[in-house]
């Protein structure tokens, strides 16, 4: 059982769709010759570090993909996206982020359409094995340049591919 209402889900406009399919049609072009698969909203992951829920990022990268029972992932995605909407904002920046880091993520991304801007965060642990999670970069227009993912150097989307709208 999903921790957050799928109800709610019917809120998202159709640019957070389209910031989603920006992103797994570039990286996914790219990705397709490495061991690494990107997905999109849809694929559900379940950790027993979150009491086995299920949870599902609107963008994901899974690197070792026979890590599954039935139909959710087991292994822990290197990178997730979450593109905000009114709905979701909330659960994204707090509850998604907390279990994200609990279980091993290395690069969260939180995407915002509205704003066109990028916060990416990055996860890592202290001395005594508990996890940390630090804002890395904040891009805008200003610096769009700067959009790098930091755990997959190699493969690249810019900032207006990102947020293309139209």
């Amino acid at each position: 059982m999903s921790a957050f209402p799928i109800e709610d889900m019917s809120k998202t406009y159709i640019e957070h769709s389209m910031v989603i399919d920006n992103f797994v049609i570039k990286i996914g072009n790219q990705m397709k010759d490495s061991l690494c698969r990107v997905f999109s909203d849809g694929v559900q992951y379940q950790w027993k570090e979150n009491n086995d829920r299920v949870i599902i990022p609107d963008v994901s990268i899974m690197c070792n993909i026979r890590d599954r029972k039935n139909v959710s992932f087991t292994g822990v995605p290197r990178f997730v996206m979450e593109v905000l909407s009114d709905a979701t904002e909330s659960y994204d920046r707090n509850e998604k982020m907390d279990i994200y880091r609990n279980v091993g993520v290395s690069e969260y991304w939180i995407a915002d359409w509205r704003k066109k801007q990028v916060e990416i965060y990055m996860f890592d642990w202290k001395d005594d094995d508990t996890s940390y999670s630090y804002l890395f970069k904040t891009i805008t227009k200003e610096n769009k340049e700067d959009l790098q993912m930091v755990m997959f150097p190699d493969f690249e989307i810019s900032f207006d591919e990102l947020f293309r709208l139209d």
